[in-house]
């Protein structure tokens, strides 16, 4: 099991290697690159100085600033829809190629899920909203990640994250239940769990999986999306909630067994 591959294809390609499955729960793409600023969707446009820049001021909480700079490199662009979707592909292509069968995929925030089924293939599985079995347990799905209380998504963008309103993430939470495994792309909205230690501040998380957990009580809610948590594990009643990792960086996946 694996999240937050952010473009590392290489290892993905062996995240499978002798087991019966392969799970992801979302963020295939990199699009920026935070550790190598010449890497990432924004820095094959852009150029490493900008996407350090942009770094500093995400870094920093420069928000106005940071949404400028981000204005002004995609305006200099002549199609910036065209030329994300040529890059977002060329990740896609390479990091679908390399997923063995079967694989059963969400999507996290940093990912265009209405681009997924271009890429379908023999035991690939897009299981977003969905409850399957696998070895005889039941996972249920659920991707992306909640759009801040107060935003209004910007429909102006060529970069559009996959954010669900709170309602729209609640509803699909909701309507997954008789499950044993909880998979979703962010985690429950416990501070241990959204904290980075790293980036100093918290993550959004979900209180409606925190709600779900405590409905349904399955053995395990698995999820990624805070790279560097303050805790990876923590038992909430019978529910063993666990960040499976930031795969991009440790090219370990996270094995379940059962």
């Amino acid at each position: 099991m694996v999240s937050d591959v952010h473009g590392n294809a290489e290892a993905l390609a062996r995240a499978g290697d002798g087991a019966d499955a392969l799970v992801v729960l979302g963020d295939l793409i990199d699009f920026v690159d935070y550790h190598e600023h010449g890497g990432g969707i924004l820095g094959a446009l852009f150029g490493a100085d900008n996407v350090a820049t942009f770094a500093t001021l995400r870094r920093e909480g420069r928000r106005q600033e940071m949404v400028e700079l981000s204005k002004r490199l995609w305006g200099g662009l002549d199609d910036p829809r065209g030329a994300l979707d040529e890059a977002v592909r060329e990740q896609y292509a390479r990091l679908f190629a390399a997923l063995p069968a079967p694989t059963y995929a969400i999507p996290g925030n940093v990912d265009a899920p209405a681009l997924w089924p271009e890429f379908e293939a023999p035991g690939l599985h897009f299981v977003d909203g969905q409850v399957c079995d696998i070895g005889g347990l039941r996972f249920a799905f659920i991707g992306g990640a909640v759009l801040p209380d107060g935003v209004t998504p910007r429909t102006d963008q060529a970069w559009r994250p996959y954010l669900r309103t709170r309602e729209e993430y609640d509803k699909a939470a909701a309507a997954l239940s008789g499950f044993d495994v909880l998979c979703s792309h962010i985690p429950p909205a416990l501070p241990e769990l959204t904290y980075d230690v790293v980036a100093r501040r918290g993550e959004l998380g979900s209180s409606a999986l925190t709600e779900l957990i405590v409905g349904e009580q399955p053995r395990w809610s698995l999820f990624g999306h805070v790279h560097q948590p303050l805790t990876h594990a923590l038992r909430v009643g019978v529910t063993e909630c666990r960040n499976v990792g930031h795969f991009q960086k440790t090219a370990r996946p996270y094995v379940l067994r059962w």
